[in-house]
């Protein structure tokens, strides 16, 4: 239990040192020469217009989150793309079986590899027996296909479901004014001879 808290200790001395460092060495390395214009309030580098307190727009946060949602979604796709390239290469018929009279083979030695590393255990440690064979691999290359398909759906459902509800569009309330003027029926016109005039006495 020490030597986890030592590990701590020394990773988190290390991280403040890493990030106070650099701010201290510039405090001490740059030039300090202050002027009224350095001093002033910017933004962008652009004149400041108004208070500096405004409320910031919902439509900022609602795109960040769903960046954020997406990103971290198609983020998952690496990893399985890594898992299920692995079970691909191992449901090759060309690689075979291993035994112990062909692990020195290049071949046996590639499947062994693979296996290793689609099992996460470390290299030399896999028993002969154990190895990962073409059937299996092919069962887990479809398993892992069906389960990233249904993965990918969800997402799409998601992402339509954001879609149809206006969140994409940068400005709702227009968005809905031009859906509204395509959805509205176009009131009937009449020609002047088919308007009947009412006549008084």
């Amino acid at each position: 239990m020490t030597d986890l808290v030592g590990h701590f200790l020394i990773f988190t001395l290390v991280i403040v040192a890493a990030l106070a460092g650099p701010l201290v060495l510039g405090r001490l390395v740059r030039p300090h020469n202050p002027t009224r214009e350095k001093l002033s309030v910017y933004e962008c580098g652009e004149p400041t217009i108004g208070s500096s307190h405004v409320q910031f727009d919902l439509r900022f946060y609602v795109v960040a989150l769903l960046f954020i949602v997406f990103d971290i979604e198609v983020a998952f796709f690496f990893p399985w793309s890594v898992i299920y390239g692995n079970a691909i290469h191992l449901s090759d018929e060309r690689l075979p079986a291993v035994t112990a009279q062909n692990l020195h083979e290049p071949a046996a030695a590639a499947r062994m590899t693979l296996s290793e590393t689609l099992l996460s255990v470390p290299p030399g440690s896999l028993p002969v027996n154990e190895t990962i064979t073409a059937d299996a691999a092919r069962t887990f290359a479809w398993t892992g296909l069906v389960d990233v398909l249904v993965f990918f759906a969800v997402l799409l459902v998601g992402f339509a479901y954001v879609w149809k509800r206006g969140d994409l569009d940068w400005v709702r309330a227009v968005s809905a004014q031009v859906k509204r003027k395509a959805t509205r029926p176009e009131p009937e016109r009449v020609s002047v001879s088919e308007a009947r005039v009412p006549v008084h006495n």
